[in-house]
């Protein structure tokens, strides 16, 4: 059975000037020929996108969209009517929302935050700016120290809202920040704390030491790119070691301080060096 706004992977099962039919236990699904990777046969497996076109018809391309059914995105507004907007996905047709799903009025080249969802009256895939009602921390599917994907929500005055994993709602504290950041930017974190009630503190980046683990390359890197010596040390400000490294000054600590006990690395006065250098 195929999924409506999901990607799906079907066997090509005739083709014809127009394209390639995809098999769907009916009739098949069109693949227009503009979509139809080159060398593609009867018997393939393809792996593509389905929705509806311009049309109504249920079809299916290769094409990418920005996001899929339960996503929440940042769109751009193409144009609008009395009924609604119409977003920028990726794909010849547009994302429409209805006026009705709107919370801000939406206008042409703005960018706003969506979910997409799949409209039960029409079976066809739409977009509201009515997130919340999506999201809940009644029951959560997240534990401390867990990985997950990060989407700014909103500002606050503690820092930034965040969207985990689509599911829950999180707050990336303001002194957890340290580069700038905007709505509808997304990254990955980590669970640090749960609260009463099920609130949620996150972090952006890597845990502890699965983040020193993937910074230690960059700063050996760094350093042979700058013959062996770099002028930072614990004295140095967040905001110089965030301008050159892209970390904040807790992990470059930490990383810092793994590579000392490697030998990789030695303190000066000044700043580290390469051992030998």
């Amino acid at each position: 059975m195929i999924k409506t706004g999901e990607y799906n992977v079907l066997k090509v099962i005739k083709e014809k000037t127009m394209g390639v039919f995809l098999d769907d236990g009916d009739a098949g699904i069109l693949l227009p020929k503009r979509f139809v990777p080159p060398g593609t046969k009867i018997g393939d497996d393809l792996k593509v996108f389905i929705y509806h076109d311009g049309e109504d018809r249920v079809i299916a391309t290769t094409l990418q969209p920005k996001g899929v059914l339960g996503d929440i995105v940042k769109l751009r507004v193409v144009s609008t009517t009395e009924h609604g907007a119409f977003l920028d996905w990726g794909l010849m047709k547009d994302l429409f929302v209805p006026r009705s799903k709107q919370i801000s009025f939406m206008r042409p080249m703005g960018d706003y935050l969506v979910k997409i969802y799949l409209d039960e009256q029409t079976g066809r895939l739409a977009a509201t700016e009515r997130i919340d009602q999506f999201l809940s921390n009644e029951i959560l599917t997240v534990k401390e120290k867990d990985i997950v994907d990060l989407l700014v929500y909103r500002k606050t005055d503690l820092g930034y809202v965040v969207i985990i994993n689509n599911l829950h709602i999180g707050l990336l504290h303001s002194n957890e920040v340290y580069r700038t950041i905007d709505i509808g930017d997304s990254f990955t974190g980590f669970i640090k704390t749960i609260l009463p009630e099920n609130k949620i503190d996150v972090v952006a980046g890597k845990p502890g030491y699965k983040r020193v683990e993937d910074e230690t390359e960059k700063i050996l890197r760094l350093l042979q790119e700058n013959d062996g010596y770099l002028p930072y040390h614990d004295k140095s400000s967040p905001e110089d070691i965030y301008s050159f490294f892209g970390m904040s000054k807790k992990t470059f600590k930490m990383t810092t301080g793994a590579l000392y006990k490697q030998r990789k690395i030695e303190f000066t006065q000044t700043g580290i060096k390469l051992v030998g250098e």
